[in-house]
């Protein structure tokens, strides 16, 4: 076994025993709700940050995003306008959902639709949605995880890939059925500092040794232009509203996945979420060195089948193999923190929202803390069933189809805080008709994310999730103006806190 996959089995064996350590973590009972899936709702700064980078920066990111540069060119920058984007809007809408969600006792955005609109349909369609986008969100973590045991030497063969996978998913089952939130939120402090180290040192290394930056543009712009399906380092125009209308709906859609939901109702005040989308830009930063990884790729000459394995490659070939070993830990701790959070947020959704609704309410019944654990092993179960028998671009075309399928809840779930006069039953047409639409719009575009618009002579590349969302607009809009009922007097009660 080479020294890298030793310093891999270390450092993964040594975040298990953190996630089995964190259910004494921060006191609080673990058999309780609000310290199971929240942790207790009083995390601060520092923990919130951390927390909410690994959700939102997974080992998804630091391999597709690099992927989809070695292999698409400049598209693959919209990752990082769009969580520049996403930022600001956090800053005023969470820290204002954080707060109803304080006052009212809300566990998931379901709850809030359900006590706002009354409409168990609404409240139905809305926790649905999250949880079909969230499996294969987790299922892609563990395929990423596999990819790296393979190239690291831990694990050479699927088979004993698949072996070790499925030993990762036991631990990782455990210790979040046992530790709740705070096996992910003490696990990322490691994750995150393993990440910038593994950035850190690959700026310092791997351009150096290719012969600066000006020698990596020069040749990744040829090897994309030489690719069967050419492309290049420079944004062409025909892709300028795509990759706009991608970030821009990218943005929207990033914080109302159950996952980031779940990471923000932890913080302890909404003075917490707003300082965090102050800090967090720093990851959009370290997101666009991650990105240029993928160029380097290009200018190593590395060639791969499934350009997930690019990055990997790239580590295994430029870095000492102890070094290599850090890096890969890094992308698989950073598969377990975002798959357990994940995990918990759909879980909650099923047990407050699927199995039963909400009731307005402080304090929830210990048997919803206990269906809720369950079922979170449900959840990593069904995405460990993914992960092993569908293969790894399907599962990834799933995920694409999950951010078209997450954005259509974004009427309800965010204009829902702020317009008086949204007929639930207008929102819920306008929810199918966007889940039709972008559903259609995903498979039409051979489950990419850009969908080719006709119009005449006239044709538009743009995200197929945010046409999806206009018509979703447009049918609850109309829809809304008509049907017009009793939902401004529970919009006032939510806002003043009083019994809807």
């Amino acid at each position: 076994m080479s020294s890298g996959a030793i310093v891999l089995a270390i450092l993964v064996l040594g975040v298990t025993v953190l996630g089995f350590a964190a259910a004494r973590w921060s006191g609080g009972a673990i058999n309780s709700l609000e310290e199971w899936a929240l942790g207790g709702r009083r995390f601060g700064t520092v923990v919130t940050w951390f927390l909410l980078g690994g959700d939102l920066y997974t080992a998804y990111t630091f391999i597709a995003v690099p992927a989809l540069a070695y292999g698409a060119g400049a598209l693959a920058f919209f990752a990082v306008p769009y969580t520049t984007i996403a930022y600001p809007f956090a800053f005023i809408v969470m820290a204002r959902f954080w707060t109803l969600a304080k006052q009212r006792g809300y566990v998931t955005t379901a709850d809030f639709v359900h006590d706002r609109f009354g409409s168990r349909s609404l409240e139905l369609a809305v926790a649905l949605t999250g949880v079909a986008a969230t499996m294969p969100y987790i299922a892609l973590q563990l395929i990423g995880m596999r990819s790296v045991l393979q190239r690291s030497g831990l694990a050479p063969t699927s088979e004993s890939a698949l072996l070790f996978l499925a030993v990762a998913f036991v631990l990782l089952a455990a210790y979040t059925f046992t530790s709740g939130l705070r096996a992910p939120a003490l696990i990322a402090f490691v994750k995150d500092t393993l990440i910038y180290l593994t950035v850190a040192a690959a700026l310092a290394i791997i351009p150096a040794k290719l012969g600066g930056w000006g020698a990596i543009f020069l040749s990744a712009q040829h090897a994309l232009a030489a690719a069967p399906k050419p492309s290049s380092i420079i944004l062409p125009q025909p892709l300028y509203f795509a990759y706009s209308s991608l970030a821009f709906g990218s943005a929207l859609a990033l914080f109302i996945y159950p996952h980031t939901v779940t990471s923000v109702l932890s913080a302890k005040s909404a003075a917490v979420i707003r300082r965090n989308c102050a800090l967090l830009p720093l990851y959009s930063l370290l997101l666009t060195f991650i990105a240029l990884l993928g160029y380097c790729a290009l200018a190593a000459g590395i060639r791969v089948k499934d350009t997930n394995l690019a990055i990997p490659e790239l580590f295994a070939r430029f870095f000492p193999s102890w070094f290599a070993g850090v890096a890969f830990a890094a992308i698989v701790i950073g598969a377990l923190v975002p798959a357990a959070i994940m995990a918990i947020g759909a879980a909650n959704l099923f047990a407050s929202n699927i199995l039963r609704t909400f009731e307005s309410r402080t304090v929830r019944p210990p048997v919803e803390t206990r269906v809720a654990r369950y079922l979170a092993l449900l959840v990593l179960a069904g995405a460990f069933v993914l992960a092993v028998f569908i293969r790894p671009d399907f599962s990834i075309d799933f995920q694409l189809l999950g951010g078209a399928w997450i954005l259509q809840i974004f009427p309800a779930v965010i204009l829902g805080m702020y317009a008086r006069r949204l007929d639930p039953r207008a929102l819920l047409a306008g929810w199918a008709a966007g889940m039709a639409c972008g559903t259609w719009m995903v498979a039409a575009s051979s489950f990419k994310s850009i969908f080719a618009l006709h119009a005449g002579n006239a044709v538009l590349a743009g995200a197929a999730m945010f046409y999806a969302l206009l018509v979703n607009l447009a049918v609850a809009g109309s829809l809304s103006a008509v049907l017009r009922d009793r939902a401004s007097a529970r919009f006032d009660a939510i806002c003043t806190g009083e019994p809807a």
